[in-house]
């Protein structure tokens, strides 16, 4: 079957006019209507959670508040995810006057890069684009500085205000929501906190306009996205596709024509078995729309070599290991989960004793403070309901 996976070009595309440039003529635009833009192009967060970006920027520029900040969550934590490093090494301009444009947006005069420990190696290149950058925003009249901040080396601080706490030098655990960042962010002053690509993508939308980039995009979803596409696949690597593609297009694109199993969003998102390729949709799903499945970006793809239950075993150690263990339903809940799968499959529990651990994922989707053991529900749940004779045999 021929594949139906449309390629996009926005986020590295080359163009005639300097980056640098697009953000001196955004920023002769207002703020409001710079907002109005990216409100109508239909840009929703990168990282995986899709909050409206115009949304959050307004928000940002009405909250009160003496300074602001801009943060760029560069962290990139999640498992099979790597394609916010591309953007870091390839495009980080694009990035930097993404962050300029909102600091106009918003009123902010300060901002600053979290870049994950693992990434240490890029801090030099790294701070010669920002020494750059503000160069430009000298050319221009904004008032706007950015500095690096080295990441705490837990998956947990990819999470915005355990970000911020670690920003802070605090230890890198969940705040309670409200108040939320654009509000109460770093030191508690109005913060907007977007990702790498989300700050590139808000970049072009000044570029290109509203209507141009949405455009791009399937079944009603709008612009494009960064895939990184790993495991059983002959094309691994880092891909820009319109969102809204189904797991089947992707698969006969990316697979190896035996896959059984792709998870979309990495170890906190959902294990797609064959059957379900044709329904299941990658974009941000509408109210009780159980057939779209929102990304980050991480595509992992598993044949039918691959042991679901070693897979599932494998995101459990991660989460037991990952969490912070602020709060009890995802410190202990994750400790239970891998203990609990490791004894079915010994014979030391009774294979009914699933429904029992499955009954404390859910548990955990509702009680637990922040996303990491929020998201534990998603891969646990959907691997046990489509291959659970992979975990009781």
């Amino acid at each position: 079957m021929a594949s139906q996976v449309k390629r996009a070009d926005i986020i590295f595309a080359p163009y005639s006019e300097y980056p640098y440039k697009i953000l001196g003529e955004a920023l002769k635009k207002s703020p409001d209507d710079i907002i109005d833009a990216l409100i109508k192009s239909g840009l929703r967060g990168r990282g995986g959670a899709g909050f409206p970006t115009g949304l959050k920027w307004k928000f940002a520029k009405k909250a009160q508040g003496d300074e602001k900040y801009v943060v760029c969550n560069a962290d990139e934590g999640e498992p099979g995810t790597f394609k916010d490093r591309d953007i870091l090494v390839k495009v980080p301009r694009k990035m930097l006057s993404g962050m300029g444009i909102c600091a106009h947006v918003t009123g902010a005069t300060k901002g600053f890069i979290y870049l994950r420990a693992e990434y240490d190696y890029l801090k030099d290149a790294l701070q010669k684009e920002i020494d750059f950058f503000h160069q430009h925003c000298e050319k221009y009249g904004l008032d706007f500085h950015v500095e690096i901040k080295s990441g705490a080396g837990a998956y947990v601080v990819g999470e915005e205000t355990a970000l911020l706490n670690s920003a802070e030098g605090k230890r890198g655990e969940p705040r309670n929501k409200p108040p939320f960042p654009v509000t109460e962010g770093f030191l508690n002053k109005p913060t907007v906190v977007n990702n790498v690509e989300t700050f590139v993508n808000a970049m072009m939308v000044c570029r290109i306009g509203a209507e141009e980039f949405a455009k791009y995009g399937m079944r009603g979803q709008k612009g494009s996205k960064l895939f990184s596409i790993a495991g059983d696949t002959p094309k691994p690597g880092v891909y820009e596709l319109e969102l809204g593609l189904t797991v089947e297009e992707l698969v006969n694109e990316f697979g190896d024509g035996n896959t059984k199993a792709v998870q979309v969003g990495g170890v906190s998102g959902f294990c797609v078995p064959s059957a379900k390729f044709k329904e299941k949709t990658i974009g941000f799903p509408g109210k009780d729309d159980v057939n779209y499945i929102p990304t980050g970006g991480s595509i992992m793809l598993f044949n039918h070599t691959r042991s679901m239950y070693h897979v599932l075993e494998n995101y459990l150690e991660f989460f037991e290991e990952e969490s912070c263990g602020q709060c009890t339903p995802c410190r202990v809940g994750t400790q239970q989960l891998l203990k609990g799968i490791k004894a079915i499959k010994k014979g030391k529990k009774d294979p009914a004793y699933l429904d029992t651990l499955y009954k404390l994922a859910e548990t955990m989707k509702i009680t637990s403070k922040c996303g990491l053991g929020q998201s534990v529900a998603n891969s646990f749940c959907s691997i046990v309901d489509e291959f659970k004779e992979e975990i009781i045999y």
